[in-house]
């Protein structure tokens, strides 16, 4: 007997969570954290490449951001890259070091990004959904191929179900979650 594979749709989903957990780390929240720059990109060495392949990030403090950039030809290029991010940080050059002061979020900023946040998570919650059809239009062919029965189809379809609802929690509660932490003054 035919069965889906339960263990690759799990696994998609969680791919979809942890997708969404990634967009919610680039997400600004008043404090700083090195995430906060994974999504720049820095124009180097004639091609471009992630902020962390230029230089190292710290956080010597909640409020301030630190990048040691390791070749002084491309500073300029780094610093350039974090002021036309749109994070809206304003950096400072120290010889290779930058500094990046993280200022504090203004009421309406934070509502966009909280609106932000949501665009984010219904993205991943449409992407469970496509995994989710994808696993039900896997036990219909099986079940017109007649290698399972209508009763097994329902029980799948019942532990697809199952494993969606799920998915759609753990993404609900990591929305309000970062929500929280974005409106948290």
């Amino acid at each position: 007997m035919a069965e889906p594979d339960i263990d690759d749709l799990k696994r998609r989903m969680d791919g979809a969570l942890e997708a969404l957990r990634h967009e919610f780390a680039g997400l600004r929240t008043g404090r700083a954290h090195a995430s906060l720059l994974d999504q720049i990109v820095v124009t180097a060495y004639g091609s471009e490449m992630p902020l962390s392949q230029v230089g190292t990030v710290n956080v010597p403090e909640s409020r301030m951001l630190t990048v040691q950039v390791w070749d002084k030809s491309n500073v300029s290029a780094a610093e350039k890259a974090i002021r036309s991010s749109s994070l809206g940080l304003n950096p400072s050059v120290d010889g290779q070091l930058i500094r990046i002061p993280i200022p504090d979020l203004t009421q309406e900023r934070r509502q966009e990004l909280t609106k932000v946040a949501g665009q984010y998570s219904e993205q991943a919650r449409i992407a469970v959904r496509n995994v989710r059809r994808h696993g039900m239009d896997e036990l219909k062919k099986l079940e017109k191929d007649g290698e399972i029965s209508q009763d097994d189809h329902k029980i799948w379809a019942e532990e697809i179900q199952d494993l969606t609802d799920k998915a759609i929690k753990s993404i609900d509660d990591a929305l309000e979650h970062k929500q929280q932490e974005i409106m948290q003054v």
